[in-house]
């Protein structure tokens, strides 16, 4: 089934109702469901054809709903980029989608001029905004040109459910992003999941989009879509917690649909939240990164029970594993140290090297088999094998799996530290860390060691007016830990460089202590 059925069943149930609220802008859904048709019809009359690729590149805005929504209709993919990604990593993804249309924000201009020569597929430009006075395209538009070509009779290709709908680029934490594809049925499957076991997404929802619409936030909007709720978007370019705080009293937001752990830290620890009422708030579903045990607590103290979990991956989208706001229990902290149980329709087991399944309690690799998990990676056979074995795909993350079926993530496979001939895993040694009253964020890793091997390093952004040394830090440690697991050197730095979905870059931070020296695999 084509996703855009899921748009088109709102429009007909639920037309008059609000879909999209964008500073001025608000669209019911029978108004999003005509310009969605008329981008659809006006992409097929430019000569695209069934499963050609077009990307987005834009901050925040209603637009990339409508493009992802109208590309699904005219059965075509969607190939979202985060707006924070370099000029040459947008090359990079245009030139290796091989993508035929770029639909961009007018405040990129500059950065798609200084690319458009270079790129070998990409030949049709539409600007969000203005056109730009570059002539390397065969066809450039403006968005409203683009939708005026159009008709608002309702388009819908007949799609297979395994032809691609999304081609969502990783972050490129371990090098150049791979584009993993996703399908119709594994975007549907998804969407039915999240409503099955996260939260039970209803007309009355009213999501607010703090995070990239082009990420986990634009996946999130598929649920709101389907069951006719309000899509808020923020039109704010960086995470503000009082704009957030604002936008739940001024629209009744009853669901914040994906934040990153450190949007969460950042809304728990910002005191002009007791300026506002947030009492419409139901949900804050998190995930993207680990959340640490003492954050959450945090969280929940500020904001009550409404904290939902999910682990997931852009290989196996929104949700691996979940933990649901009734298991967010302060009674049981270790249980909120896991990332819940499998959700409806997948499979998860921890397995060793040899892809062999492990017993509860025991350490190895994550592995998750389920329709939910990728087609594969685009133009690249040799990782898609190398991730995909047996019908089991390996996350690259490590934990373990206790008796009721609670799965903890321990780290990745390729961070974990071994010193001495010991396991040591750094967000164990992070969790401890923050549990310091001066330390806001901490970050673990290994460094070379001629006698051991690794030793543990920390690097540490310390709070606002507080203080704290090495060596008390390392005392810490060594009265949380096991003596072997406390750091052996503490570096302390302003911030922790991060990615743009807001992952810290522990490669980066771990490559300049690695010059000369060859770390190996850790599993």
């Amino acid at each position: 089934m084509n996703l855009g059925y899921m748009l088109s069943r709102s429009a007909a149930a639920y037309s008059d109702h609000i879909a999209i609220i964008h500073g001025d802008l608000e669209l019911t859904y029978r108004e999003f469901n005509e310009r969605v048709n008329r981008i659809a019809s006006a992409l097929r009359q430019l000569g695209l054809e069934a499963g050609d690729r077009v990307a987005i590149f834009s901050p925040n805005r209603a637009e990339i709903l409508e493009v992802l929504f109208a590309t699904w209709k005219a059965g075509l993919v969607a190939v979202p980029m985060n707006f924070r990604l370099h000029h040459d990593e947008v090359r990079y993804i245009l030139n290796h989608s091989e993508a035929k249309v770029l639909v961009y924000a007018g405040i990129f201009q500059d950065a798609i001029d200084r690319i458009a020569q270079e790129l070998t597929e990409t030949r049709i430009a539409v600007c969000l905004d203005r056109v730009g006075e570059e002539q390397f395209f065969q066809t450039v538009l403006n968005y409203h040109e683009l939708l005026n070509r159009g008709d608002a009779a309702e388009w819908m290709e007949q799609v297979d459910g395994d032809d691609l709908a999304w081609l969502f680029y990783t972050s490129g934490t371990t090098g150049r992003p791979k584009g993993v594809m996703l399908t119709h049925r594994i975007l549907l499957l998804a969407t039915l999941n999240v409503c099955a076991d996260i939260y039970p997404f209803g007309q009355n929802d009213i999501g607010l989009h703090t995070a990239p619409l082009t990420h986990g936030s634009g996946l999130y909007a598929l649920p709101l879509i389907a069951k006719g709720g309000t899509n808020v978007i923020m039109t704010a370019s960086s995470f503000d917690p009082e704009t957030v705080f604002a936008s739940i009293e001024k629209y009744k937001v009853t669901v914040l649909p994906f934040m990153a752990p450190t949007m969460v830290k950042r809304l728990t620890e910002s005191e002009v939240r007791k300026k506002y009422d947030l009492r419409s708030l139901q949900c804050i579903i998190y995930g993207g990164a680990p959340m640490y045990v003492e954050d959450l607590i945090a969280g929940k103290k500020a904001f009550g029970p409404v904290f939902a979990q999910i682990y997931g991956q852009g290989e196996c989208p929104m949700t691996i594993t979940g933990l649901s706001r009734e298991e967010h229990d302060l009674s049981c902290p270790k249980r909120l140290a896991s990332a819940g149980t499998a959700r409806m329709g997948v499979q998860v087991r921890v397995q060793d090297a040899d892809g062999n399944e492990l017993s509860p309690g025991t350490v190895g690799e994550i592995a998750v088999q389920s329709d939910l998990v990728m087609k594969g990676y685009w133009k690249n056979p040799e990782a898609t094998n190398d991730t995909i074995v047996n019908g089991w795909m390996r996350t690259g993350d490590v934990g373990y799996i206790d008796e009721k079926g609670y799965l903890y993530i321990l780290d990745r496979t390729k961070d974990m530290i071994i010193s001495g001939g010991n396991n040591i895993y750094p967000r164990e040694v992070e969790e401890v860390l923050l549990r310091h009253p001066a330390v806001q964020e901490a970050c673990v890793f290994g460094v070379p060691d001629r006698e051991w091997g690794e030793s543990v390093k920390a690097v540490v952004v310390l709070r606002p007016g507080q203080a704290a040394t090495e060596e008390e830090l390392i005392a810490f440690c060594r009265d949380h830990l096991a003596s072997y697991k406390k750091p052996r050197s503490v570096d302390f730095v302003e911030a922790l460089p991060k990615n743009a979905y807001g992952k810290v870059l522990k490669r980066e931070l771990r490559a300049k202590y690695w010059e000369g020296f060859t770390r190996m695999g850790s599993m």
